[in-house]
């Protein structure tokens, strides 16, 4: 389960993300700027969806353990270069 609260409405927008798996559960701080969320789901979902469906993409790239405590979302591209094209088949399925 992944749960997403927006904790900041400034630009960046900041997000308290849970992430609970089996019998673990981490929580991370997340960024993302407003144009950025515009970018990456083209206006057609909120940004915590955006969040949402970043986090389904990295669990399945990576155990929960291994996701950064504290990022911008941009960074995912650095350790994941086909997240920008991958993720609207993840936000479909939100």
């Amino acid at each position: 389960m992944i749960k997403v609260e927006r904790t900041g409405e400034g630009d960046p927008l900041e997000f308290e993300v849970t992430v609970s798996v089996g019998n673990g559960e981490t929580r991370h701080h997340v960024t993302m700027a407003r144009d950025t969320c515009e970018r990456l789901t083209m206006g057609t979902h909120t940004p915590e969806g955006c969040i949402e469906a970043a986090f389904r993409f990295l669990l399945d790239r990576e155990p929960q353990g291994s996701i950064l405590r504290r990022f911008d979302i941009t960074v995912i591209s650095r350790y994941f270069p086909e997240f920008e094209r991958e993720l609207p088949r993840y936000l479909s399925q939100s």
